[in-house]
């Protein structure tokens, strides 16, 4: 299998320095289903090409193939695994092209985020499907499409033409965004995957897809084809996506952080979540929709905490998270206290049990109602820390930002805002459905009638 990627920027030469391989060598990498050699046919100011080819072996498919679901039986030893594009291709992509499939050059980092005039011949691709699959994936993404329809056998005309093409694809996008696209496109192409696809495929899927993958309008067909059509994985993966779209954390210049500001509500707020969830002893300390770890920073600075995980649905928002909590640089015994997980409010997991407490701030109003339901019942029913901590915005507040037209929230993704009364009616509820007790907290300087801006729930067992 052949993937060959020209540009015409210049100096063309610098594609080498963007993929961490020499122009004037041919270097070969071991892979677990063969080799791969990366060369160059072309390399000059004008126009460079580099081309990966994959040389898939056939005996090791073979025999590494027991395990898997056959439609025939000699179907190991007779398929087109060795010769087409697939997930084959994507694994080379991470283990070869790495640096620049993760966005890292050090001897041109200038260009790492450039739009450049790139194209992508690949030989032959297996497209399962209808052949206007491949305008859905990669129009949208900016690209110029040409796709020749392979025969079976130039030998043999008369038995027509298979499901394979010869595909070009030409964009002005950086090349890091080319190889993206490719690692999660190419096997949504094929239909199929080499190994077993389990939940981790849904990280690689959102890691990968970073950026566009959300907006994109064949999502849902790239998601179910991507995961095999496997619902859980699916429901999960659409779940965090929808999620991160509309990206429940806050940012430092978020419309709700604007308002607040000279109210000093968010700093308020944060401490004063800290300081309940200290008084009540709690050593392990759940903070869900952590955001780019504001409230994560507070805890770290108090040694009681021992244990801190943040989880957030936004990707990118756990990368800023990670880097204004300096985590790399941290010393061992600190680094070891916490830990960042990529994840959906909207399905159990394991891994959020045993927990003393949990802090949920601001979140819930950016849940619809279906996805609060789901939330309930992943934090109350199966989590179940001994203590929640729980903020969101007072409705009835809203009336003293002048600049808040009457009925508007306060961030164009809520949900919802609910007034003291409601927000007590349903922690009451929930409460008590759960095993827990409940009381409340307002939060901000209180004015007669309206209360204080935000309201706090502590629930406790």
């Amino acid at each position: 299998m052949l993937l060959s990627i020209t540009t015409t920027h210049q100096p063309a030469t610098d594609l080498g320095y963007l993929l961490h391989k020499h122009p004037q060598k041919l270097q070969s990498f071991k892979l677990s289903f063969g080799k791969a050699h990366v060369f160059y046919p072309e390399a000059t100011a004008g126009k460079c090409t580099a081309a990966l080819l994959l040389d898939v072996d056939p005996i090791k498919l073979a025999r590494g193939g027991k395990s898997r679901n056959f439609s025939f039986a000699l179907q190991p030893y007779v398929n087109d695994r060795p010769y087409v594009a697939s997930s084959f291709l994507s694994v080379a992509l991470a283990q070869v092209y790495g640096s620049a499939l993760n966005g890292r050059c050090q001897d041109q980092p200038q260009l790492v985020n450039q739009p450049l005039p790139l194209e992508a011949h690949l030989s032959a691709v297996s497209i399962s499907g209808d052949g206007d699959l491949v305008q859905r994936l990669f129009v949208p993404l900016g690209y110029e499409i040409e796709a020749t329809h392979l025969e079976l056998d130039p030998q043999f005309p008369e038995w027509g033409q298979g499901q394979l093409y010869a595909l070009t694809l030409k964009n002005q996008v950086s090349l890091q965004a080319l190889l993206n696209h490719l690692y999660v496109l190419v096997p949504v192409l094929d239909g199929d995957k080499h190994y077993w696809v389990g939940e981790d495929e849904i990280d690689k899927l959102l890691k990968r897809g970073e950026s566009w993958l959300e907006t994109h309008p064949a999502r849902q067909e790239i998601v179910n084809r991507s995961l095999k059509y496997r619902r859980q994985l699916t429901q999960q993966a659409m779940a965090q996506l929808l999620e991160d779209d509309a990206d429940l954390s806050e940012t430092d210049d978020s419309p709700e952080e604007k308002k607040e500001a000279t109210l000093g509500l968010h700093q308020l707020r944060l401490q004063t979540v800290v300081e309940t969830i200290k008084a009540s002893g709690a050593q392990s300390v759940l903070d869900l929709g952590c955001g780019e770890g504001k409230l994560l920073r507070l805890l770290l600075q108090d040694l009681q905490f021992k244990q801190i995980l943040g989880m957030d649905v936004s990707y990118r928002s756990l990368q800023n998270a990670q880097e204004r909590l300096h985590l790399e640089e941290l010393p061992a015994r600190q680094r070891e206290r916490i830990q960042l997980k990529h994840g959906s409010l909207m399905y159990r997991d394991e891994q959020l049990g045993g927990y003393d407490a949990a802090a949920v701030v601001e979140v819930i109003e950016h849940l619809d109602a279906d996805r609060l339901k789901a939330f309930e019942k992943v934090l109350f029913q199966y989590a179940q820390p001994k203590m929640i901590v729980l903020t969101t915005p007072n409705s009835e507040y809203n009336v003293m930002w002048s600049e808040l037209p009457a009925g508007q929230f306060r961030h164009p993704d809520h949900r919802f805002e609910w007034s003291r009364a409601a927000f007590q009616e349903w922690a009451t509820n929930i409460a008590a459905e759960n095993g827990y007790r409940v009381r409340f907290v307002n939060l901000g300087p209180e004015v007669a009638e309206v209360g204080s801006p935000s309201q706090m729930g502590v629930f406790e067992r």
